[in-house]
């Protein structure tokens, strides 16, 4: 159970960044263009309308923020008990490198989705629930490996946590598809 804790604890600057979009969705709304600017390669959509630049700003914002209110709690034992990284040996802005992974996965297989003729907003099982946690394991992976149990683990949680928040959001009408 210690092991899941500390993997749940892990993801908490991934999964926040991955949600950072959507939740300033409504706040900023001079940011909710396309990255691509509507642009087409090879007579397909870059990326798509759904990816914007809120993205890019707010995931390496908010999981910077988590990454620094973790390392603020690294002190208390209770903390330290649940973490994989020993904070104190790390900059800050590993939190910064965990949300631009984010984004890198979320760009990735958004540019694949386009290669592949789905439309934007239409699940892509299961790249659309992974693409952030393989992102940000990926780039982080060059500052700080957290070993392959981890990692699997990170993926698994992130995707079951992925569906479900997807289909709590979907049953209060917040978001249109399930997954």
């Amino acid at each position: 159970m210690l092991f899941i804790l500390q993997c749940i604890n892990f993801l908490l600057p991934i999964g926040l960044a991955n949600m950072a979009p959507s939740l300033s969705k409504l706040c900023f709304k001079s940011i909710n263009r396309p990255i691509d600017n509507n642009k087409l390669w090879l007579g397909k959509p870059i990326l798509g309308s759904h990816k914007t630049w809120r993205g890019p700003i707010f995931s390496p914002l908010v999981s910077l923020m988590v990454f620094a209110l973790q390392q603020y709690l690294y002190q208390f034992a209770w903390f330290a008990k649940i973490s994989l990284i020993n904070y104190p040996e790390y900059s800050v802005y590993l939190g910064l490198i965990f949300g631009i992974g984010v984004v890198l996965g979320e760009l990735i297989n958004s540019f694949a989705k386009r290669r592949a003729s789905y439309p934007p907003g239409k699940s892509f099982i299961p790249f659309d629930q992974i693409d952030y946690t393989l992102g940000s394991l990926f780039l982080t992976s060059f500052f700080l490996w957290p070993g392959w149990d981890v990692a699997i683990c990170v993926v698994i949680i992130g995707l079951v946590l992925h569906i479900l928040i997807n289909l709590l959001g979907y049953l209060l009408k917040i978001k249109r598809n399930k997954l």
